[in-house]
């Protein structure tokens, strides 16, 4: 499949053409995020992600993470409602409520991870803002029924857009968008790439080789959730999103260079970037 669409460049300009919404009035006005994920050997996952979300201007924060972690998490991330995935009741009435729900980061089984997406986005109401991310598009891949919700932004990388379009996504990354969001009738940001099932296209230019380090993605889908939570439509969230997530890794490469700054210290440059838009 070739590009049939040409990619708008996001710049300063457009970002300042499209401002996201002024955040008002108490946490709630900001919205809820439910992140769900993290098996108990990447709890951190969970952490990053949901971190980015509150960077991101979230309002509130809740976070499922496997059993054996949840109370070590709830200490890290004293800003959330921390719950183990294995509380079935309670992570629905969670899903129930929730503004976003980022379902993915840190999640290491197919299978669970597809019963929880059941489940989850089961619970979910279809006005929902869903980011699905990591596992979640694994099993996305196998079964495009567990998506029922409108406003929806997947954030897959190389490997997880080759497991959705079932082949090499080859070097047209835009093309490889564009069928994504065409496919899942989904927002799709890949690599910078971000596509609407309407035919709308962006390209973020400015990131570079040290996005590309451990717990980068979830940072990203965190950032996304957040806007979605303080109440952009989701093609505004994508393209914000990729900008925050570009710039932030900019601005950390002049104190440590291109490749050694960390995920968790991306998160921290989440605010400041957005604000300075």
């Amino acid at each position: 499949m070739t590009n049939r669409f040409e990619e708008r460049v996001i710049t300063l300009k457009v970002l300042r053409e499209w401002p996201l919404p002024d955040p008002q009035g108490s946490k709630e006005a900001r919205g809820t995020v439910l992140v769900v994920g993290g098996s108990k050997f990447t709890p951190g996952a969970v952490l990053l992600a949901g971190e980015a979300a509150l960077r991101a201007g979230a309002g509130r924060l809740q976070l499922a993470v496997a059993e054996e972690t949840a109370v070590q998490l709830s200490i890290a991330v004293p800003e959330a409602k921390v719950v183990g995935l294995s509380q079935g009741d309670q992570l629905r009435k969670l899903a129930e409520g929730a503004d976003v729900v980022a379902l993915g980061p840190g999640l290491d089984d197919i299978e669970e991870t597809t019963a929880l997406m059941r489940d989850v986005l089961g619970a979910a109401g279809p006005d929902t803002g869903v980011v699905l991310d990591a596992y979640a598009l694994g099993a996305l891949s196998k079964d495009a029924g567990l998506l029922r919700q409108r406003r929806t932004v997947l954030t897959p990388n190389v490997v997880e857009a080759q497991h959705l379009l079932g082949r090499d996504p080859g070097d047209d990354l835009a093309a490889a968008s564009a069928e994504l969001a065409e496919r899942h009738n989904a927002v799709v940001s890949l690599y910078g790439h971000i596509a609407t099932p309407d035919g709308r296209a962006w390209v973020e230019e400015s990131g570079d080789a040290g996005l590309g380090t451990s717990g980068s993605g979830d940072a990203r889908a965190g950032i996304v959730a957040g806007l979605l939570a303080r109440g952009a439509e989701p093609a505004q969230a994508a393209c914000w999103g990729a900008y925050a997530h570009a710039v932030s890794g900019q601005r950390l490469a002049l104190r440590h260079g291109r490749t050694g700054f960390l995920a968790r210290e991306l998160v921290d440059e989440v605010a400041h970037t957005i604000a300075t838009v």
